[in-house]
């Protein structure tokens, strides 16, 4: 059975928000519109940061040497936001902020507690493709790995005056409006002032170009720190020697900035390239137009259709929109798009010899990526291409940028997986054009 948001609730919200000011998005690539067991409350695929009735943000004001942090006052204080940088066991310094009426600050986190707003779990690939193939979820309790995302991951700090200034930092406050940097966190001085990296850091990346109007390029990961500078990666993700710090770059998020949390990576939009952008109106005139030049199996002769999904949820199943029989799909050596027939199975190696073109490769079911803020701006009537091997479907400036992204993967490694689904990309480019007959 499809869950679906309930329709009364989507308008509460949207007329909760009718006239207020939005500085921008975060989207948890890997899911394609809506997390596989659905969205709820702080927990979903992605968050809007809108201007806050009442501003809640801080600022730097003065610190301190103390010997133990934990008996420090402002520590005691739950009213008073500090970080506590322990130099040993006699020595900590101790930040006080205080409230900023100019700004608005949002935390991402693992942790449930109230003061993170946006819940983010690490992204499992596995789990998102069998969503997308209606197929079970099979789970072992024995061998799930620890998260290794933090529970108060990072901060954004935004600009109530100038609203498309929004600051990344990382590390976020706890319950007690406290940030602890123990012993063995990467810290150091720098003349009266004091700054760290968190455990498995938080790793940032600027795209170089206009994301929203399609001629954009990767930029070069770095990490920022608690103090909200940046510095080149570490040796490995968790390294004790930080990085060079870099100056030509900043903590302000661009659109299409990458934030990585270790276990998730997450996309800023912001509200003037979202505005710019693709729409989900934009991306089901693209499925309509396909549809109506009626694509036709060249083995079975029947139209094949491309699945609409409903406004309500982003994971219904193709098979209960279409008939089974209709839905495309596409040889991943060549980009022929075919319905599921026999002809040309290899049943050794489960590879398929194209009936057009006698390409021998794997297939994969097509399914539109929805999710609009992924998208790069493209022609007005654009190609589409199938991500390989997943078969997710974009257009063309889309596909070619994220399979040139290489996202953070292990302890020191990248790699270029598909947005929607977060499947690892195969094979060079790591897409195809589809070709319909």
């Amino acid at each position: 059975m499809v869950k679906r948001n309930d329709p009364n609730e989507t308008k509460k919200s949207s007329s909760k928000h009718e006239n207020a000011v939005k500085y921008g998005e975060l989207i948890i690539l890997g899911y394609n519109g809506q997390l596989t067991a659905g969205d709820k409350r702080r927990r979903r695929s992605k968050f809007v940061l809108w201007k806050r009735d009442v501003p809640n943000g801080i600022k730097r004001s003065n610190h301190y040497v103390v010997p133990s942090p934990q008996s420090s006052h402002a520590v005691l204080d739950k009213t008073q936001h500090s970080i506590s940088y322990t130099l040993s066991r006699t020595e900590a310094v101790i930040v006080e902020y205080v409230n900023d009426e100019n700004t608005d600050m949002f935390q991402v986190g693992r942790s449930s507690d109230t003061p993170i707003d946006f819940v983010v779990m690490d992204t499992n690939a596995e789990k998102n493709a069998a969503a997308i193939n209606n197929q079970p979820i099979i789970e072992n309790k024995k061998t799930a790995a620890a998260s290794t995302i933090s529970r108060f991951a990072c901060r954004i700090i935004c600009d109530r005056n100038n609203t498309s200034i929004a600051r990344l930092y990382a590390a976020g406050f706890d319950s007690s409006r406290n940030i602890f940097l123990g012993e063995k966190a990467t810290k150091w001085k720098d003349g009266e002032e004091i700054d760290a990296l968190t455990t498995n850091g938080v790793l940032v990346m600027h795209p170089s170009g206009k994301f929203h109007k399609g001629n954009t390029e990767p930029g070069i990961w770095l990490e920022v720190s608690v103090c909200g500078k940046l510095f080149s990666l570490r040796g490995s993700r968790s390294a004790q020697l930080k990085g060079d710090m870099v100056k030509d770059s900043d903590n302000i998020l661009t659109d299409g900035t990458l934030i990585d949390l270790c276990g998730a990576t997450l996309l800023w939009r912001s509200a003037e390239g979202l505005s710019l952008s693709p729409s989900r109106e934009y991306l089901k005139k693209l499925i309509e137009r396909t549809n109506r030049e009626r694509p036709t199996c060249p083995v079975g002769l029947y139209t094949l259709v491309f699945p609409h999904h409903s406004e309500e949820t982003a994971t219904v199943a193709s098979s209960e929109l279409v008939d089974v029989k209709q839905q495309p799909y596409a040889y991943l050596s060549c980009g022929h798009v075919q319905g599921r027939h026999e002809w040309g199975l290899n049943k050794d190696s489960n590879n398929r010899t194209c009936p057009m073109c006698l390409k021998v490769g794997g297939i994969a079911k097509l399914s539109m990526g929805i999710e609009a803020s992924f998208y790069v701006q493209d022609k007005e009537k654009p190609d589409l291409y199938a991500f390989n091997p997943c078969g997710h479907v974009a257009t063309e400036k889309t596909v070619k940028f994220w399979s040139n992204v290489g996202i953070p993967y292990g302890t020191n490694g990248f790699e270029a997986f598909c947005p929607f689904c977060a499947t690892l990309l195969e094979g060079y480019p790591g897409y195809v054009k589809l070709i319909f007959n």
